[in-house]
This record gives structure tokens, sequence and C-alpha cells, in this order.
């Protein structure tokens, strides 16, 4: 069994897990970077990091579409239950909880959540997706904090980080980031959508080859990995 990880742009990952499709932060809709269009993805779950529109994006029109589960906090969960979601599960912040495909744990996040509506979407949430294959630690959209330490200490194979900068972390705070976690393998994302939070990935994927023992994994919108 081999869980693949795909890029497809901004945020948005798509992680295959045997003959399960897991969507994270599906947004397409209005995304310069996107490698593919909502209607064209398959789920079969969503996970949901936090309410800004450039992270729920799709997740609505996917998951009416797909039937998908979507796993969220208890506000975003709420919420997307009084859209017409009813295929959803809730949980917050230092809870894990086994699905078919794998164990999800939210970690905190540093950043805010409030809905496209303006509706309360709760705490935002970073991912720990555990699966048979090893886990990948999604930061989500997030400033640098040394609990990324304590993450890292349950052992990640693969984590995503943002270095966009202005929203997210930088390439700087990412770096750190790398050095408290110390995961096997690092993705940069979140960066280069808009001109606003463009940024040298591939002098950061040195820096990072340089300075730690973790190896940077540079994906363009629609590659994949082997996790």
């Amino acid at each position: 069994m081999t869980t693949t990880v795909t890029f497809l742009g901004h945020g948005t990952f798509q992680i295959d897990i045997d003959e399960r499709t897991v969507l994270i932060d599906p947004f397409f809709t209005g995304n310069p970077a996107a490698s593919t269009t909502a209607d064209a993805v398959a789920a079969d779950a969503i996970i949901v990091s936090h309410g800004h529109g450039d992270h729920i994006g799709d997740t609505i029109a996917i998951a009416k579409r797909t039937g998908a589960l979507v796993i969220a906090n208890h506000e975003i969960a709420d919420w997307l239950g009084n859209q017409g979601i009813e295929n959803r599960h809730a949980q917050h912040i230092g809870g894990a909880h086994e699905f078919d495909f794998g164990t999800v744990k939210f970690t905190i996040a540093h950043h805010g959540s409030m809905l496209p509506d303006g509706a309360n979407g709760g705490n935002p949430c970073g991912i720990l997706l555990k699966t048979v294959d090893g886990s990948i630690y999604h930061a989500a959209d997030t400033g640098l904090f040394y609990d990324m330490k304590l993450i890292g200490e349950e052992g990640i194979d693969l984590a995503i980080l943002p270095i966009g900068d202005n929203f997210t972390m930088g390439p700087d705070d990412a770096l750190r980031a790398v050095k408290l976690i110390e995961p096997k393998r690092v993705i940069p994302d979140h960066y280069d959508t808009w001109p606003l939070i463009a940024q040298d990935d591939e002098a950061w994927a040195k820096r990072v080859a340089a300075e730690t023992s973790t190896e940077p994994v540079i994906l363009q919108p629609g590659e994949s990995c082997a996790l």
C-alpha cells in the first residue's frame, strides 16, 4: 500500500490512501494556482483546517456532489450543517479520531478562522494525519510556534509548511519550523498564488538542505510524491 500526496495549488492537497481519497482545504474556484477544478476532483473525505475562503473553498459543492465526509472543528461542522452538509464529523484541537483511511488529530495553528459569510469559524487548526505508510503534518495557515517541537515528537514523515509570508510564516520562520519539527521531508505551500505571497522556493529548499537533515520536496500544482 502506498500513500500518495498531490499538491493541487495554494494550500490544497489530495492524499490517496489505498482506494480512499482525502482532500485537505479544497480551494479551486478563484484559485489562480489550482491544477484542477471542483467538478473534477474525487473525494471520500474532506478535511478543513479553518474557515477562510481560500481554505474552506469549494468544500460545500464537492461534499454535495461526492457525499464525502467533511472533518472540521465543531463550529465549522455546525456551519456546514446549516449549508445542507449532513455527512460531517466535528472534532477539536488536541483530539484525534480514527477513520477508515487513517487517524486525524487537530493541532494548534496561529491564524484566524472567520467563515466567508462572517460567521464564527472557531479556532484554526493544523492537521496531523497518520496512515499505514506514515505521518503527515499539514500545518495549514499559521505563524511559527515553539510547540511545533512537540508535534515533531510524534515522528513526522512529511511536513507541509506555508512559506508565503504576510498571512503565514515566511521562509525564515518556516526554516525554523523545520528545525523544530525535524520531519524526514518537507513540502512548502501557500506561496506564489498571488504576487503578495510570491517566494523563491528553490532558494528556501537549498537552505533546508544545507541547514537541516530534512529533505525538501518542491511540488508544482498537479505534481505528486509518495509518502
